[in-house]
């Protein structure tokens, strides 16, 4: 079982979200609807979101391009849908 989705920062329209090394970042309107942008994952190098290309999966970033495994497109996957539920 995944741990709790934490906040990490905020500001007066944006939050930073992150489980485990998965991060995203929410932008809410001034009604107070969010709206999730694109989930990243936390490498040795920083920060990294997946990208796919065909039917490969990446984790790309700044200076970074690696093979995602399909453990790390699963976190990310259930990470993101957790995220989701919780900001709807």
């Amino acid at each position: 079982m995944s741990g709790a989705i934490e906040l990490i920062a905020e500001t007066k329209e944006y939050r930073i979200y992150g489980r485990e090394n998965c991060v995203a970042i929410v932008h809410f309107t001034a009604g107070g609807s969010g709206s999730l942008g694109s989930s990243g994952m936390m490498t040795e190098n920083g920060l990294a979101y997946l990208v796919w290309r065909g039917a490969e999966a990446f984790l790309v970033g700044k200076g970074i391009e690696i093979p995602a495994t399909p453990e790390q497109v699963e976190m990310l996957r259930r990470f993101s849908e957790d995220l989701k539920a919780r900001i709807a």
